[in-house]
């Protein structure tokens, strides 16, 4: 089997399971190797998909319940708020998850009829937002932080304090704030248990790390 084709299969396996899976068990049913599951497991994961390894009895390896969401049908009144709200939200830097968001939106822009595109269009065009635009961020330290954050591990983080001073430490995730000109993150640090806000344009690197209890 080869990999693309193994990818396939094991996003399909773990989406029909109820309960978590090993990796053992993985590497067993697909005729590999401990190591080539978790390189398998790490490639979904940089496909966006929301895996995620549940510990205890029954735990093992599992995608998020919401992964797959039953149809649903938008009219164009309503997809168009949608893309107004959400473009809104990625032209002022609102959100660390933009490359997620614009995913969303294509979705719901390639649902809609031509007739219900265009109508979309024209009410977009009857849209306006002001407002001033967040301070920027790498995209690489938004996708750690957007990993960490839906799938509950720590972030470890180069971080560029107000008098230039650079500190390397390992933080849980609170929630996201989002005031004005500023993204920042509540987070507390994992060695010093201190608990501050963390501004997003100061992070130069970032990169998810354990699950929370590990």
């Amino acid at each position: 089997m080869q990999r693309t084709e193994r990818l396939f299969a094991l996003a399909e396996y773990l989406r029909g399971r109820r309960t978590g899976v090993t990796a053992e068990t993985l590497a067993e049913r697909f005729n590999v190797t401990v190591r080539t599951i978790y390189r398998d497991l790490d490639a979904l994961r940089a496909a966006a998909m929301p895996l995620a390894a549940e510990r205890g009895r029954g735990g093992g390896y599992a995608l998020d319940r919401s992964y797959s969401l039953p149809p649903v049908n938008f009219t164009a009144r309503e997809a168009a708020l949608l893309v107004a709200l959400g473009r809104f939200a990625i032209d002022m830097r609102l959100l660390p998850f933009a490359g997620t968001l614009e995913s969303a939106l294509d979705k719901v822009r390639a649902a809609l009829s031509t007739s219900a595109q265009r109508e979309l269009l024209d009410r977009l065009k009857e849209l306006t937002f002001l407002g001033v635009p967040s301070l920027p961020s790498k995209a690489s330290v938004r996708a750690a932080i957007e990993r960490a954050w839906f799938e509950q591990q720590t972030l470890r983080i180069t971080y560029v304090d107000s008098n230039f001073l650079e500190s390397t430490r390992e933080v849980r995730i609170h929630s996201v704030v989002m005031d004005r000109h500023e993204t920042r993150l509540d987070a507390t640090d994992v060695a010093t248990r201190e608990r501050r806000h963390f501004r997003l344009d100061r992070i130069v690197h970032a990169e998810a790390g354990r699950a929370f209890g590990d």
